[in-house]
Order: structure tokens, then sequence, then C-alpha cells
């Protein structure tokens, strides 16, 4: 089983990713600007470094999406997202231009995603660390992906 699939309890994966943007705005609101800076644990991201992996993981997916589509039997190009880190801790990028990536990419994919006939969601494609999934099982991973970041962000805030 698809192990980010895990992550969504049985909740619709497009409803998780319609509303993470929201969840992620308002999560790192209630962390404020000094403790989002902060890892949250030795040896983990922050939570502005989270919001930048979910800024540049939505990227990849929308091109893992669109790629998909247009091609038969897609393999997908997996990335370390250590080595695309690097430039976090650097700080190269700035939590709000994180936000601002992942909201408008995140409704560029939404788009896409809501306007696939039923069938789309069947087409198979390869995941050289998974094997062979489903559009479908794509579209779960991206909705388990945020709902495992944002489990650690609402840790962060609870704190």
């Amino acid at each position: 089983m698809n192990p980010y699939a895990k992550q969504l309890g049985g909740l619709d994966p497009l409803e998780v990713i319609a509303a993470t943007g929201l969840q992620l705005n308002s999560l790192l609101a209630a962390i404020g600007p000094e403790r989002a800076e902060r890892p949250w644990a030795p040896g983990k991201w922050s939570p502005s470094q989270i919001a930048c992996h979910l800024a540049d993981c939505e990227i990849a997916f929308a091109f893992r999406l669109r790629q998909a589509l247009a091609e038969d039997h897609h393999r997908i190009q997996p990335f370390d997202q250590d080595q695309w880190a690097a430039a976090y801790r650097t700080g190269a990028y700035e939590l709000a231009a994180a936000l601002a990536v992942f909201a408008a990419v995140r409704q560029w994919n939404l788009a896409l995603v809501r306007s696939l006939p039923p069938a789309a969601f069947d087409k198979q494609v390869t995941h050289p660390e998974r094997g062979p999934m489903s559009y479908r099982a794509l579209v779960e991973t991206m909705a388990g992906h945020d709902r495992n970041h944002l489990a650690q962000l609402e840790a962060v805030a609870r704190a």
C-alpha cells in the first residue's frame, strides 16, 4: 500500500489537498515567525523549512500530474528531498514566498485534477521506489504527504 495513503484514514484526497493551504497558513500563524525558524525536533526541519519543502513538492507534483496524463506508462522521476532542502538551510527562501508558491501551484493542480474524467484516475504510472501505481494513488500521495507535514506543524503549534 502507498505509505502516504495511510495518512488519509479514509478522507477524500481531493478534500484534503483543497484544505491544506488554509490549514498551513493557520498553523504557521499560530506558531509565529520566531518559532517558525526553529527546527521542531533535533535533526528535523523548522516549520519554515517544512513550508519550503511543501512548495518544492507541489512543483514536483505539478510536473508528475501532467506527465502522467500526457504519457503512457509514465515513469515518475524521484528526487532527493534532503538535497533539495540544502537550500532551505542557507536561507535562500523566505516563508512568505514558499507559501505564495504553494498556494498558486496547489490551485493550479487542483484545477487540473478536478477537471479530469473518472477514468483518468485509473491510468497507471510507475514510481521507481514504489512500483506501479494509479493516477489516483498519485493524488492520494499528495494528500497523505500534506497530512504528514501538517501533523508535524500541529505538534509545534501545540507545544
